[in-house]
């Protein structure tokens, strides 16, 4: 697995797992200007085997009295259970905190996406506590939890 740089054409392949159900349940159907709709965030395409797997992404909060990180990815479907989001959290986190001198790194999933959390879990990122009524679901018609973790420096698995 190799994080990169987005490249202009890892876009379709981000947009066809975007779009897929199990993809698109958390992170909603990708708008028309996916994955450029959001430059205050570094996104990184995850490529196994040579392919597009999915995407990670980070930002920064640089205010000195509050600075820290926060991530958040998505994989192919077909590619979960082997490790791929756990392992491309842990490279994210040693680069924000080894480079970007970052302390504190959040994540925020679903509640209820517990293949997630529990990826977050092996990365080294513990529960801190529910947010209720967080996000809106998927299509818009309602609201779901969020569960926020994080992580502190010292405490990630290398």
């Amino acid at each position: 697995m190799i994080l990169r740089p987005l490249a202009p054409g890892d876009a379709a392949a981000l947009r066809r797992i975007h779009a897929i159900p199990e993809v698109a349940r958390w992170w909603d159907l990708p708008g028309e200007r996916f994955p450029w709709d959001e430059p205050d965030a570094v996104r990184l395409t995850i490529e196994v085997d040579g392919a597009v797997a999915g995407m990670i992404q980070f930002s920064e909060e640089l205010e000195p009295k509050y600075r820290h990180a926060g991530v958040d990815l998505f994989v192919d479907p077909a590619l979960h259970g082997q490790g791929i989001g756990t392992e491309a959290v842990r490279r994210v986190v040693r680069h924000l905190i080894d480079e970007r001198g970052h302390h504190r790194i959040t994540i925020d999933p679903a509640a209820a996406n517990a293949a997630a959390i529990r990826a977050y879990e092996k990365a080294g990122f513990r529960r801190v506590g529910v947010m209720r009524k967080y996000e809106r679901d998927a299509g818009g018609d309602g609201w779901h939890d969020g569960l926020l973790m994080e992580l502190v420096a010292g405490e990630e698995i290398r």
